[in-house]
């Protein structure tokens, strides 16, 4: 497919390499943040509650958004669709806006020949990934903004990702493809039309899943291997450059570590956690991380932050601190939790989504300081003694990104950690100065929509951490946000929504929305053991169940049977840059079937592997939770079951105990026996026969269907979970 024609005028267009960023730009952009901006224009998007399509309110460009009215127009007015996919934080999305959309002669262009529809691509996940498919097969590049040109009926083609108003560079422009698709498709459409139809043979071809062989034990060596062979021994992390921080990949090397000893896998994690955190991609000033690094070592980073990112890396240097027990890490976990309640959490409970890595229209600027300015706000001394620690210049170790060239500015970073006491306590009192002053900066953008996926893997990581840094503050906020998503974000009968924005929930959710809620909702009864979490994940698993599983191979849709049918069903097993959505189903499923019972549960998760299993084989390292879901499984994972009085200090003591343990395969149940009405038993029918001995919390341990003999004994139950 990277070689299809779509006629002589197209393929000259499409023949540039399409490049995801790291374009040299001369010119400037607008202030976004200046309340004062002329409003000139004002298209559909303005009743959007999308904050992406409302950075796109004031375009000539007469936008759409997604829906039948667009296309009913296109179809009415026989002009193909200009479809723009991107997201309120990307720093290129912004750049072709300035350039193009907000440019009159490129609007009397679109305006005059196409219909076109802006998408968000965090709301419209399914629509997103169809199309950037189709990108990835026409082009063997993907990226954001996402550039399709379709037919009325959905059919695409042309694909590409950013395009400059006029062309260089040996890329076309927005002024010359814009006519040259007007023109072939009044004079040549019978071309390309063909070459929309061989793009939906191959989408058609590409989400039809085949049951494959079943996966083995050498995928968890090979997946391993991968990693091995791209790892960066100086640096950490895998690959050269761009770097991200890809979080899933570390655990499972970490969970890899725990069921075989190698140590390598641990040493490869630990390097790059450690490398990461000292580099720029972390805010050294306000904590969290910024999106990826442009460089080998992680200095100059993409400046953008993302609740996922925060999720998945607070879950990696979480469970890194469970295996070594080494305090940095816990650290750095708390860090990036203190960056989210302080800057992301909305007063309801939920999370918000991301922050821009533009402000004041020039990426980084909130982030990246001059001597002369840190000289001013925290004096000459203190500004020596922090140039030494963070490696800071006078000429800056920020360049220009189009010149090469020094700015001046620093991005903070350190090229070994800091033990002196002394100097730690020292370092506190200064950043805690120069944080002050950044707050009083123009902040970048904050995307504060909450989606229902993201806040379902930040409250996994959150009550993860709680639990292993035995904090109960990390578990309420957790729990505060799943009552929003149970309050705003599900409807009358149970079924989950995707987005919240100042008062308005809307959207069809999508498989990850229910996959990664449930993994929170698990997450939170192994945190609290309130049987009302165990119940909704059940409950929520039933639905995502008959609404996204696929019946004739197995394995998860990305979207509902309840919502708009797009060309083609998607259905992926591909990690990005969170965990796909059934590699977490599949997950969610196994532990399911240890905690109720049934095993229609584990009968889903292994048609899963299997429908995905060639796909794993070819390249295991593109596909590592599912991988991770496979090692649970084939790690002989245990069921713990503790009976014993809920208001008995020794019960919650030894409860306390078991849940801090590090066993990534142990799925842990509590029998309150102070409960009067049913409790666990209904949902996990297994545990009815399970009672205190001589009126002690008493262990349960079992493992391959098969239990050991009941104990009182928190050794000797402990003994029985690591055998």
């Amino acid at each position: 497919m990277r070689n299809t024609s779509i006629g002589i005028i197209l393929k000259q267009l499409i023949s540039i390499t399409v490049l995801i960023g790291h374009i040299p730009f001369l010119w400037g952009q607008p202030n976004r943040n200046d309340p004062n901006q002329k409003e000139t224009y004002l298209n559909r998007l303005a009743e959007s509650s999308s904050p992406y399509l409302l950075q796109h309110k004031n375009n000539p460009v007469d936008w759409y958004p997604w829906g039948d009215e667009a296309f009913q127009k296109a179809a009415e007015l026989d002009i193909p669709i200009f479809l723009s996919i991107g997201y309120s934080t990307c720093h290129w999305c912004h750049v072709m806006a300035h350039e193009s959309f907000e440019d009159e002669q490129v609007a009397q262009l679109l305006n005059k020949n196409f219909i076109s529809i802006k998408v968000d691509r965090e709301e419209l996940p399914e629509i997103d990934h169809v199309y950037m498919s189709v990108c990835q097969a026409m082009t063997g590049r993907g990226g954001w903004p996402l550039t399709i040109i379709m037919t009325p009926d959905k059919e695409p083609f042309f694909a590409g990702t950013y395009f400059p108003k006029n062309g260089r560079f040996g890329r076309p422009g927005m002024m010359e493809l814009l006519p040259s698709i007007a023109d072939a498709w009044k004079n040549r459409r019978a071309e390309l039309v063909q070459s929309a139809e061989k793009i939906n043979e191959y989408l058609v071809k590409s989400n039809t899943k085949e049951l494959g062989t079943p996966l083995s034990k050498a995928i968890l060596k090979e997946t391993y291997s991968q990693f091995v062979n791209s790892y960066d021994k100086d640096h950490g992390g895998f690959g050269t450059q761009p770097k991200f921080p890809s979080p899933h990949n570390l655990v499972y090397l970490l969970r890899y570590h725990h069921m075989t000893d190698d140590k390598i896998a641990l040493e490869m994690v630990e390097k790059t956690l450690q490398e990461m955190r000292l580099g720029g991609i972390f805010d050294h000033v306000g904590y969290g991380f910024h999106r990826y690094a442009t460089d080998k070592e992680w200095l100059v980073p993409h400046f953008e932050k993302m609740l996922y990112d925060q999720a998945m890396l607070v879950m990696a240097y979480t469970e890194a601190f469970q295996i070594t027990r080494k305090t940095e890490y816990k650290k750095t976990a708390e860090e990036i939790l203190t960056y989210v309640q302080r800057d992301m959490t909305d007063v309801k409970g939920g999370f918000y989504s991301a922050e821009d890595a533009d402000s004041e229209g020039e990426e980084g600027l909130f982030y990246i300081w001059t001597i002369q300015e840190l000289q001013s706000i925290i004096g000459e001394e203190d500004t020596q003694f922090i140039q030494n620690i963070f490696n800071l210049t006078p000429e800056g170790n920020f360049k220009d990104e189009a010149s090469g060239q020094s700015t001046g500015k620093n991005i903070f970073h350190l090229k070994t950690p800091i033990s002196n006491s002394k100097d730690l306590k020292k370092l506190s009192q200064i950043r805690e100065k120069i944080f002050h002053i950044r707050e009083k900066r123009i902040h970048p953008l904050k995307d504060d929509k909450i989606l229902t996926d993201w806040n379902g893997l930040m409250i996994a990581a959150m009550a993860k951490a709680g639990v292993a840094f035995r904090d109960n503050v990390l578990i309420e906020s957790a729990e505060k946000s799943a009552k929003f998503i149970f309050n705003n974000l599900m409807d009358k009968d149970g079924r989950l929504q995707k987005r919240y924005r100042k008062g308005k929930s809307g959207l069809d959710a999508h498989l990850d929305d229910y996959a990664f809620f449930v993994w929170g909702l698990l997450e939170l009864y192994e945190a609290t053991f309130k049987i009302e979490y165990l119940k909704n994940a059940i409950q929520l698993s039933d639905i995502m169940v008959s609404e996204f599983w696929n019946e004739s191979s197995g394995g998860f849709y990305l979207g509902s049977n309840q919502t708009e049918k797009l060309i083609v069903r998607a259905m992926t097993g591909y990690d990005g840059a969170i965990p796909s959505g059934n590699s977490i189903a599949a997950m969610n499923l196994l532990k399911l079937t240890r905690i109720t019972g049934e095993i229609k549960w584990a009968e889903m998760a292994d048609k899963t592997f299997k429908v995905f299993s060639n796909e794993i084989n070819k390249v295991p390292s593109g596909y590592t939770s599912m991988v991770t879901a496979f090692l649970f499984e084939y790690d002989h994972p245990k069921e713990i079951v503790v009976v014993g009085s809920g208001s008995d200090p020794a019960t919650q003591d030894a409860l306390t105990r078991m849940k801090s343990e590090y066993i990534p395969g142990k799925i842990l149940l509590f029998k309150d026996t102070d409960q009067l009405s049913p409790g666990l038993s209904p949902l996990a029918k297994w545990t009815a026969t399970q009672e205190t001995i001589d009126d002690k919390v008493t262990f349960y341990v079992c493992q391959d269907f098969a239990c050991k003999i009941p104990t009182t004994d928190i050794k000797e139950a402990l003994i029985f979970i690591h055998e």
